[in-house]
């Protein structure tokens, strides 16, 4: 009697019926067989992989270990089982089957089955997913919402006693090289667990793995005759490592202690043993090319290369201008052989795939194909020198990034390695795809991966459409070469619903209609059916969640990228953007960043808006109308103050416009009005931000310091952890870093002690201005700001790690005050205004 039960269940609840039958649907698409996914060029590998895979017992005894961090009630409700891939009919592939004697006390209830403990802990999810309504996000948007999962003994049986899930192709990437900055700089062995469980659940086979590598490179440069002190000038901070690593900068935020080398190697460890227990392939570093600058007193005959600067206010060498060993120097092939061999002398093994990434953002000095295919061929000889097996993984961010990167050059670097040790990241492929523009990447495997963020910025954005439909085109096309699918966001902990979908790419035979999943998803993430957030989420799919301008989502939102220009090149861009307005082509061309004012070298980057912002606060209204009876599941928390936020941060935009505007008119009273009112919106916004633990800034520095050992390096990495989110490299008395506020967020206690007093500075040359009558004084204005930054990167203000207030209340109260239209401030002053 146990299989009718879902059955009966259903016709006394309508949702529950139509969550069944639409389960029924994926299901069918989902293992329907469409063909071999190997790539004939990685036979060789894939069975190396099975070869020195854990064996079964380990990787079941992980899966179990997720489940007990993530469900402990249930530890005995689940049986895990290692499969063969003849099984999966020779593919890769999960089974979700009833348990036999599941009716009886105690005994296990469901059996989930896989060929590796990943796609054991994918099953897992997928069954709590579409069979108990449940949701898994990270637990700084939100946690897992598990209160749908029914009591032991009363889990749902699977239809026909049980489903299979199989992957249409084999790998599912995670990471980018810079999230190592950007998300996981300050992270220690208990949240790394999370991330790997994270990881396990959502199916990633394939992730990076470049934690510790500084210790590596410690011994192999030592044997090299480099000293201590060559190395401190080379490493970058903690914070700024991920630069270093790519050859864009050294020192800055350096040098790094002895004691964080050797903490971060011992972490690296505990990584790499917990991906193996699951069955993952890590990806580690090899040599690029990148050496310090001391080779050329070490090695004098060396031939080196000094790169370019990259973003430094004035080409300081203290941190710029870093050295390129050329990869035809017999040296490379050393190096590159030493760094392989010390890697799996300390690991114990390796994946044998390796990722190098010589050439991001990094020009070559020639254009010739010939010398590019040499430079190709030699770098890759460097890893297989160390490992025979070794197969050189890429991001192909160089061919988006760089005019240089035409098909001549694009063709000489990818074919200087035999098809098959080759593997290309195309890793912008939801916005800018390059397997499209050079046919599948002249023939060289590759994955097709969605980049979505950048610098862990806090911006409600997407592309649903594109990322449930484009990998499925991509594998699809004639004489595909894709391989894989991918994740290669700059940070993380952002947009949870993204993420859902496109982990759950990785499984997917057909292209997904969004609508119905997300009509699915808002009833699993918070728990219970509600109609309103239903159609609220319609509505978010259609705005926040469909950016088809091809523009890079940078988030310049003035609250946390204030504009560093005079008011009169903020108004001549609005002029201009007012001016194309209707026109598509223009419009296009301006956010592409096409037309520029060719009578100014000062630039202004114009906030990034591709949706109706009315649309979104009526979804917000929404959200508020009908969130009441979910206010304290911590995932509608999450959801409700990011909306709040995203629809206040867009209307502060408006009126710092408006303040501008009045500043152009001499309109005194005008100018006092909007930008006390833009002050007191960033004092607001604060503390709604300070109602969610996601959107605090004290957890961010506070596991900065945790790692120190000592006051001096407690200093040094809080100066790291508030230098990168605020100027983030190298400044001028008046003249602001290149890269400011390129890791903005909008964190409370950032926008409360930085981002309102610096915008109270430019408020206050706005008012100096008008009332003496003379030009705004835009160098006492950076002057200013820049002592701010440089003051608040050296506090030692201690800023709270635990929500308070009520998110809810706090996001009624700013919605009533700002955006109903019956709030004083938007009835008198913005009934014309486009917003």
């Amino acid at each position: 009697m146990r299989s009718f039960l879902p059955l009966r269940a259903a016709m006394a609840n309508p949702w529950l019926f139509f969550s069944l039958i639409f389960f029924f649907f994926i299901s069918v698409s989902v293992a329907k067989e469409q063909g071999e996914f190997h790539s004939p060029y990685f036979s060789h590998l894939y069975e190396i992989h099975e070869r020195e895979r854990r064996p079964a017992s380990v990787q079941e005894t992980a899966v179990h270990g997720l489940l007990l961090r993530l469900l402990p009630s249930h530890a005995s409700s689940f049986q895990f089982r290692i499969i063969s891939k003849e099984k999966c009919n020779g593919k890769v592939c999960f089974f979700i089957r009833n348990h036999p004697s599941g009716n009886q006390d105690a005994s296990p209830e469901i059996i989930i089955e896989g060929v590796t403990g990943v796609e054991i802990s994918a099953g897992l999810h997928w069954y709590l997913k579409y069979f108990c309504s449940a949701h898994i996000s990270w637990e700084k948007t939100g946690g897992a919402q598990l209160n749908t999962v029914p009591k032991p003994g009363s889990l749902p049986p699977v239809p026909h006693d049980r489903i299979c899930v199989q992957r249409p192709i084999e790998w599912s990437y995670y990471q980018n090289a810079v999230a190592s900055s950007y998300s996981f700089a300050w992270w220690d062995w208990e949240r790394w667990e999370k991330e790997i469980d994270w990881m396990a659940l959502q199916g990633i086979n394939l992730p990076l793995a470049f934690t510790g590598q500084e210790a590596i490179w410690q011994k192999v440069l030592q044997k090299f005759n480099f000293s201590t002190s060559d190395l401190d000038d080379f490493f970058g901070g903690p914070a700024f490592l991920a630069w270093s690593r790519m050859s864009n900068l050294h020192r800055w935020g350096g040098p790094l202690p002895q004691t964080w080398l050797n903490f971060q190697l011992v972490l690296q460890k505990k990584i790499l043993e917990r991906m193996y227990d699951f069955g993952m392939t890590p990806v580690l570093p090899a040599f690029s090319g990148n050496v310090p600058a001391a080779i050329k007193s070490r090695f004098p005959n060396a031939r080196v290369t000094q790169i370019g600067n990259w973003f430094s206010v004035n080409s300081n060498t203290r941190w710029c201008c870093t050295y390129l060993l050329d990869p035809n120097d017999p040296l490379f092939v050393d190096i590159g052989r030493s760094f392989i061999e010390q890697q799996i002398k300390e690991y114990g093994r390796s994946s044998h795939i390796y990722n190098c990434d010589t050439f991001d953002e990094n020009t070559p000095p020639s254009d010739n194909p010939h010398y590019i295919s040499s430079l190709g061929a030699a770098i890759y000889k460097g890893m297989q020198s160390g490992d025979s097996d070794a197969v050189w993984l890429m991001q192909g961010w160089l061919f988006s990034y760089d005019p240089f990167w035409k098909p001549p050059q694009m063709k000489a670097l990818l074919h200087s390695v035999p098809i098959g040790r080759m593997v290309v990241l195309d890793l912008y492929a939801e916005v800018k795809p390059i397997w499209s523009t050079s046919n599948h990447f002249y023939g060289v495997p590759y994955i097709w991966c969605m980049l979505h963020n950048f610098a862990a910025n806090n911006e409600m954005y997407g592309v649903l459409e594109a990322v449930a439909l484009e990998p499925i085109k991509a594998r699809s096309s004639y004489n595909s070469t894709m391989i894989g699918v991918g994740m290669c966001m700059e940070g993380i902990e952002q947009n949870p619903v993204v993420y859902d979908l496109m982990s759950e790419m990785a499984f997917r035979h057909d292209p997904v209609d969004v609508e119905e999943w997300l009509h699915l998803y808002s009833t699993r993430r918070y728990g219970k059916q509600i109609k309103g957030l239903q159609y609220a989420w319609k509505i978010l799919l259609h705005t926040l969640y469909n950016c088809t301008d091809g523009a890079y989502n940078k988030n310049r939102d003035v609250i946390v990228a204030f504009p560093d220009v005079e008011p009169s090149v903020i108004l001549k861009e609005e002029k201009l953007h007012k001016t194309c307005a209707g026109n598509n082509f223009l419009v296009q061309k301006l956010a592409e960043g096409n037309l520029q004012d060719d009578t100014s070298d000062v630039t202004y980057e114009k906030p990034h808006i591709w949706y109706s912002t009315a649309d979104v606060i009526h979804a917000l209204q929404i959200f508020l109308e009908n969130g009441d009876e979910v206010s304290d599941i911590p995932t509608f928390r999450y959801d409700l103050v990011d909306l709040t936020r995203q629809a206040l941060a867009k209307y502060a935009n408006e009126v710092f416009l408006k303040a501008l505007e009045g500043y152009g008119s001499n309109d005194l009273t005008k100018v006092n009005f909007h930008s006390q009112h833009f002050l007191e919106l960033v004092e607001d916004l604060d503390m709604l931000l300070a109602s969610h633990d996601g959107f605090l800034l004290g957890p961010w520095l506070e596991s900065a310091k945790n790692l120190a050992t000592g006051s001096d390096q407690t200093e040094q990495f809080e100066w790291n952890a508030r230098t990168q989110i605020t100027m983030w490299y190298d400044n001028l008395e008046t003249k602001a870093s290149l890269l400011r506020d390129y890791g903005n967020k909008y964190w409370s206690g950032l926008l409360r002690d930085y981002y309102g007093p610096r915008a109270k500075i430019y408020v206050e040359c706005l008012l100096y201005s008008m009332q003496t009558g003379k030009s705004f004084p835009l160098q006492d204005w950076r002057r200013d700001w820049i002592n701010l930054t440089n003051s608040w990167q050296k506090s030692k203000e201690v800023y709270p790690i635990k929500a308070t207030g009520s998110a809810y209340n706090i996001s009624q109260w700013i919605f009533d005050k700002y955006l109903s239209g019956t709030g004083s401030y938007l009835r008198h002053e913005l009934s014309s205004s486009s917003f």
